[in-house]
């Protein structure tokens, strides 16, 4: 009777490859961990925390003043309107922050038209945002959580 040589065999490669495909897979997940990192946590996530409290400093400036705002979506972009006792016509940042992608994230400097109406005509993408709307110096601050695109108005105060 005449053997064969084991690596001529199939159960002994069977065997032999079950454990290296575990291994390419760990190897692969490594890759895509290093790769692709998760940037949805801050580093300084503890000043973040502390500097809330500076943030709703802010937005109760902004309730005293009582600035309110309508967002609404239009063909040349997304329209502010002022809603407000006393009109500002003063420039605003307004800055869109994406849910769980922080490429999206945007800013803009926008000043206002006669009216008291500012125009983004940036196009921005579909998703779940945090919008921010202050004046440049800091005083007062907005903020409301969207999903775009919008079919109608939105109240921002």
């Amino acid at each position: 009777m005449k053997t064969t040589p084991w690596y001529k065999q199939f159960w002994p490669w069977f065997l032999i490859i079950l454990p290296m495909c575990a291994v390419v897979a760990s190897l692969y997940t490594v890759y895509i961990a290093v790769v692709y990192g998760d940037s949805v946590v801050a580093a300084d996530y503890y000043k973040k925390g502390k500097g809330i409290n500076l943030d709703l400093s802010k937005v109760e400036k902004a309730r005293e003043l009582g600035y309110q705002f309508e967002l609404q979506q239009t063909a040349d972009g997304l329209l502010l309107r002022q809603h407000s006792k006393d009109t500002y016509f003063g420039a605003l940042n307004i800055s869109f922050t994406h849910a769980t992608l922080p490429e999206l994230d945007s800013q803009w400097l926008v000043t206002a038209d006669g009216n008291g109406n500012y125009l983004i005509n940036k196009d921005v993408a579909k998703g779940k945002w945090e919008m921010e709307i202050n004046e440049p110096t800091g005083q007062w601050k907005l903020y409301s959580k969207i999903i775009l695109p919008i079919n109608q108005s939105i109240e921002i105060k």
